[in-house]
């Protein structure tokens, strides 16, 4: 089956069955042995989630009918082929036949002209992307707009304009290998452009590689890690042999620096997704750190862990994941407005369980990857009004000690958007 046929099956899997992205894509890529061919269909999927809006509207005022049931996957197609038609060089005649033939490949044969006359008209009219609306100028659901607006009033368009840069490629040095400053010259004797981030084991490369072509990559020598979440380890700052829970762990990537900043911790890792913990698992073994994975739901504690109370807990709560669109922008359509208030219930529930597992003077982080402040600030606010032994200890790194945690914005010093706040148990 030919590449933008492939590429139809996963936009139709993200957009009519609410597949995510990061499982759907690459259960198509499997059909492909090419390495280039697995990087160009990644590149027509992810472009069509960036500029969603814009490409529907384009295909949709070509057609005099809109495609309704089975036949939806014949409009992704078009999608595709309206993406390939503005945003890359393959040459025109080449997209829309190839396009047209996926057509026939997904044994819609009927609709082969259809396909081919849509993609001719919108490339015969070269008409600019539709920008009549907020949704269409940002390509972004005009929810996500509304609620960005009143959290960032003076940078909204900043921070979705982040939101659909490409995003860097950072690493996170194994400081239990080698120091950072001995990897960046491994990566320089290879003739890999990187540099140090803020963060003490963070580096980011100046153009994305593949992980194999990174020195010791194999056996452990660094991971790849946005330098926001890089942070969580590092503020958490576990010592000796404390007992660590690692809530909401998958896929373990704190979990694993966690225990290259302090081998000797006992950690605990626990999510409710067991296929998810899988990963966690896998990780460890690649790096050759012990952890205690445990199949678990992090609001119900009590259920699982029969044994002490933890020195410190990493809470990485379930979101809305609104800070790493640029990483995953079939967020914005896999979203919705209502899911916000669900999170943040859940949340609370999590907090205030996991805190009653905290020892007395133990520390808790409470981490996201959004941008919300109804699931971290306020959150945590609500957090410390009903909890009256929780004290917030500011982080160095937040712009105002007196702001309640720290929040990253997408694109800050080339990270992913994010939020830290740090409490004590009295």
């Amino acid at each position: 089956m030919n590449l933008r046929a492939l590429a139809a099956k996963v936009v139709f899997q993200v957009l009519e069955k609410g597949i995510s992205l990061s499982v759907a894509l690459p259960d198509q890529q499997r059909h492909l042995d090419n390495g280039k061919d697995k990087a160009l269909l990644a590149e027509l999927c992810y472009g069509v989630m960036r500029y969603l809006p814009q490409l529907d509207k384009q295909v949709s005022d070509c057609m005099s009918k809109q495609m309704k049931g089975k036949q939806r996957i014949v409009h992704q197609l078009l999608l595709v082929g309206c993406y390939q038609l503005y945003f890359t060089r393959i040459p025109s005649h080449a997209a829309i036949s190839e396009t047209a033939e996926a057509c026939r490949q997904l044994k819609f044969e009927g609709l082969v002209k259809v396909v081919n006359g849509v993609l001719r008209n919108i490339q015969r009219q070269e008409k600019p992307l539709a920008t009549d609306n907020d949704t269409l100028a940002y390509n972004t659901p005009a929810w996500i707009i509304k609620r960005l607006k009143e959290a960032y009033p003076d940078s909204w368009q900043n921070v979705i304009e982040q939101s659909h840069e490409r995003p860097p490629m950072w690493l996170r040095n194994n400081q239990q290998s080698q120091t950072r400053e001995t990897y960046l010259q491994a990566l320089a004797g290879l003739e890999i452009e990187a540099e140090a981030g803020n963060s003490p084991d963070s580096i980011l490369l100046s153009s994305p590689r593949d992980v194999m072509q990174l020195p010791g990559f194999e056996t452990g020598a660094a991971s790849v890690q946005d330098g926001a979440a890089q942070w969580a380890a590092t503020l958490l700052a576990p010592q000796g042999d404390e007992l660590v829970l690692d809530a909401c762990a998958a896929p373990g990537g704190k979990t694993c620096h966690l225990l290259e900043l302090a081998p000797d911790i006992k950690l605990v890792a626990v999510d409710f997704d067991e296929k998810r913990l899988e990963r966690v698992q896998q990780n460890l073994d690649r790096l050759s750190l012990k952890a205690e994975c445990i199949h678990g739901d992090a609001a119900k504690i009590d259920s699982w862990w029969q044994g002490d109370k933890f020195d410190r807990i990493l809470l990485d709560a379930p979101c809305s994941a609104t800070g790493v669109i640029r990483r995953h922008p079939d967020i914005k359509w896999l979203r919705k407005n209502n899911d916000i208030e669900e999170l943040a219930q859940l949340q609370a529930q999590i907090f205030d369980h996991c805190w009653k597992w905290l020892k007395p003077g133990g520390t808790l982080l409470y981490a996201t990857c959004s941008i919300l402040p109804q699931e971290n600030k306020d959150q945590v606010s609500a957090f410390l009004a009903r909890t009256p032994d929780a004290t917030l200890v500011p982080i160095a790194e937040q712009a105002d000690p007196n702001d309640i945690g720290w929040q990253i914005v997408p694109g800050q010093n080339n990270m992913d958007g994010f939020y830290y706040a740090r409490l004590v148990k009295d």
